[in-house]
């Protein structure tokens, strides 16, 4: 027992009586604020999507309040302006129903097409 006082006797005069934690060194604290923070790079804003033209075509197998129900349901056109796209398409044998970015275009061709309805997508031009 005695030699284990001794030992932690020993071991407080070898760090300088200051206990546990030993060594002498001192803690410095970063500073607030931070006059050395790094600024983000600037990016451009996104640009946006090509529009891409959603076209009805005329069909013979489809009954004209089919075709405006579908179109009513599946864009958000309401039930005039789906009629006189329908008309159009009935008509001259296509329609623009609405102008799109690329992705949704291809939705709604692939929607319509499981209806029964042809619908096609094409880029839209510029300017």
């Amino acid at each position: 027992m005695a030699e284990d006082t001794k030992k932690r006797d020993g071991d407080q005069d070898q760090d300088g009586g200051k206990g546990k934690g030993g060594g002498a060194g001192t803690a410095t604290a970063k500073p607030k604020g931070g006059t050395a923070t790094k600024k983000a790079p600037r990016q451009k804003p996104p640009g946006l999507l090509p529009p891409w033209k959603v076209l009805l075509h005329n069909d013979d197998k489809n009954s004209m309040p089919f075709v405006i129900s579908a179109i009513v349901e599946l864009t958000p056109l309401n039930e005039q302006d789906a009629e006189q796209r329908m008309i159009e398409a009935h008509k001259t044998g296509v329609a623009l129903l609405l102008v799109t970015h690329k992705e949704r275009a291809e939705l709604y061709k692939d929607q319509f097409q499981s209806k029964g309805l042809t619908v096609t997508i094409e880029p839209a031009e510029k300017g």
